[in-house]
């Protein structure tokens, strides 16, 4: 880092993408995306500094004004002993209170519902979760958006291979 000028290691130090939910992505439309905190144990922390996180099947639900993180994996810690955590533990999410009835309310209509996108740690060295209300796609906007992705690569493929040929004859 010493090559690094103080404005990019400020920028490295301020959020650390940990894990990534891109089935999220593919699965479901994005509305809304906004950032929450979580409550870790000690060993999850570690396990989550590793790595060692799964955001694949993650889901979040609202009880008693509070906003809770269902089915995110974070694997046992390797230094740790047989009082390591739950792996599949239930987490609370650290919100606003006005944010937690928002989006509870949002939720309540049809097909919307809220999950994580990813987690990071910023630059206090706490983790947040970037969650995102969305709305289910279906197969059809799935299918279209592989379409769209394979011709793109293919746009990108052919200008490319135009590109290495045009060096040539220079």
């Amino acid at each position: 880092m010493a090559g690094k000028k103080k404005d990019e290691r400020e920028a490295d130090e301020k959020a650390r993408a940990v894990s990534t939910n891109r089935k999220a992505l593919f699965r479901y439309e994005v509305i809304e995306r906004f950032e929450a905190g979580i409550v870790l144990w000690g060993t999850e922390v570690k396990a989550i500094r590793e790595g060692s996180v799964n955001l694949g099947d993650a889901f979040v639900r609202f009880e008693k004004e509070e906003s809770w993180l269902y089915q995110m994996h974070v694997g046992p810690y390797r230094g740790g002993n047989r009082e390591n955590h739950d792996p599949l533990r239930v987490r609370k999410l650290l919100l606003h209170r006005k944010e937690i009835l928002r989006l509870f309310g949002l939720t309540l209509q049809k097909g919307l519902t809220v999950v994580p996108l990813g987690i990071y740690s910023n630059n206090r060295k706490k983790f947040k979760v970037t969650l995102a209300l969305v709305k289910g796609k279906t197969q059809g906007d799935k299918r279209e958006a592989i379409k769209r992705r394979e011709a793109d690569r293919e746009i990108s493929r052919v200008f490319r291979s135009n590109q290495k040929f045009s060096k040539r004859d220079e």
